[in-house]
């Protein structure tokens, strides 16, 4: 049946070779989760409705072979009474009930091989189920540590590149070199005013001699 086909599809998934080839594999693993508990839930469903019906086709069988037996019982009454035309029609309706009982007994075979491989499966699918959740953080985890692995792996290999190493050299040498000319910008700058205010100390002095030059010569 269709159920037990899609069900012995996830029993036999490898998870860890879906992780590797899923684009996605978060969101895969999650998924399959999901699918498994549907299909959990649908076995479960379908064993119930299989066990039901088994006890309807075993109810009918007895009931049945019962008919066949009181038959029988009657074709036997017929024979006491020296009736053999009324005991042939007796025993004409045991075989027909004995026929049916015959097809119930192997249809409730067949319906007891479904009941217990749906049982089977839905062991499987739940066992498969419990290591799909108990693998699920780790298969996750490992993938991440997968994916920021090659991260570094591609900056290495970018931090490797001779062409870009010497960009780099050379955008490092002009921020020294910038850095440098403004520092040296600034020390001119700090020294040009040192020497102004210096300037006008000496032409302060100058003047003050002067005038009491001039005040001694009144």
């Amino acid at each position: 049946m269709a159920l037990l086909e899609r069900v012995s599809t996830l029993i036999r998934a490898n998870l860890n070779d879906l992780v590797d080839k899923a684009e996605n594999p978060e969101v895969m693993i999650k998924q399959v989760i999901l699918d498994m508990q549907n299909q959990l839930l649908q076995v479960k469903t379908q064993v119930a409705i299989s066990i039901a019906d088994q006890h309807v086709l075993e109810k009918k069988l007895r009931e049945n072979e019962e008919a066949e037996k009181q038959w029988v019982h009657r074709a036997e009454m017929a024979v006491d009474k020296k009736d053999d035309a009324l005991a042939r029609a007796a025993v004409e309706r045991s075989m027909s009930y004995k026929q049916m009982s015959e097809s119930f007994r192997q249809q409730v075979d067949d319906q007891k091989a479904q009941v217990e491989n749906l049982k089977q499966a839905l062991l499987k699918l739940q066992q498969k189920l419990a290591e799909a959740q108990s693998k699920r953080d780790m298969l996750i985890a490992q993938h991440r540590r997968s994916r920021a692995m090659g991260k570094a792996q591609e900056a290495s290999a970018v931090m490797g590149d001779d062409s870009k190493s010497a960009a780099f050299d050379r955008m490092k040498n002009k921020v020294q070199h910038t850095e440098a000319t403004a520092q040296a910008q600034s020390e001119l700058l700090a020294d040009n005013v040192e020497d102004r205010f210096a300037a006008m100390e000496k032409e302060r002095e100058i003047d003050r001699l002067l005038n009491e030059i001039k005040s001694r010569r009144q």
